[in-house]
């Protein structure tokens, strides 16, 4: 466990000491703050049509008109940078010839897969804590049910945990970064035209099939305040999944 944490450090510093974590940090925080202020807007224009009509102020629930298509939209930003954040993990170590110090030394292939996807997902959480300032600043202004806000947040860590696994995968195949990137893309696009085919197939066994394998589907159950083993099963499992590949990846890598 000690290896691995320090694994996981030295990545944070490459993180860091690049420019990379910056400018996804700075395109996630000006995109999600854009669309939240547009929410805001329609949200309070919605409202205002309302209470001309009727001639009172109707009752919104703040969550599901308001935080709910922010969430699905950041999920959306997210899977788009993602790839970006995870494809010099391994593609860098094999492109400077760094890697094979990485493979004979002490560490096992578990300790190095666990220490990169570690530093990956504390990047990713920093990313989501950055956006805590959106509920905060709309308590100034109305009541936030923040039992519903931290189940959201929940799915998109997990939803983080697959994006990035995925992604770490992605970039134990090739020594192009660029390669790794898309080969990530490709794969979370998969999952999440998964989601759109079960929508349009709903009724049939195939539409259940792929609306149990959706990435939004699962999210979806989050972001409305439900928190069940079902959807912790899934994104789990799809992590793990990721993890798996990119052991054997590596471990194919060490003794060649």
């Amino acid at each position: 466990m000690r290896n691995i944490w320090i694994l996981a450090e030295k990545e944070l510093k490459l993180y860091f000491i690049s420019p990379i974590a910056y400018v996804l940090a700075t395109v996630f925080l000006i995109i999600t703050d854009y669309l939240f202020q547009s929410q805001v807007f329609a949200v309070s224009s919605i409202s205002m049509q309302i209470m001309r009509s009727q001639g009172n102020l109707p009752q919104f629930n703040l969550h599901e008109a308001l935080f709910q298509p922010i969430f699905f939209s950041m999920s959306i930003i997210l899977l788009l940078i993602m790839p970006l954040l995870t494809m010099r993990l391994f593609a860098e170590e094999k492109k400077g010839r760094t890697s094979e110090l990485l493979m004979t030394s002490p560490l096992t292939i578990t300790e190095i897969v666990l220490g990169k996807f570690l530093a990956a997902w504390v990047v990713y959480a920093l990313l989501l804590l950055l956006t805590m300032h959106l509920p905060v600043m709309m308590t100034s202004f109305t009541h936030v049910a923040w039992k519903p806000l931290a189940a959201s947040y929940l799915g998109l860590l997990l939803m983080g945990g697959v994006f990035l696994s995925m992604g770490l995968f992605a970039s134990s195949l090739t020594e192009n970064q660029i390669v790794a990137a898309v080969i990530s893309f490709g794969i979370l696009i998969g999952f999440w035209l998964i989601g759109l085919t079960a929508q349009t197939a709903a009724d049939s066994p195939v539409g259940e099939l792929f609306s149990y394998l959706s990435l939004i589907e699962h999210l979806a159950n989050f972001v409305k305040g439900l928190i069940n083993t079902r959807d912790l099963t899934y994104f789990i499992s799809l992590t793990v999944l990721g993890l798996f590949l990119t052991h054997r990846v590596v471990e194919s890598q060490r003794w060649k």
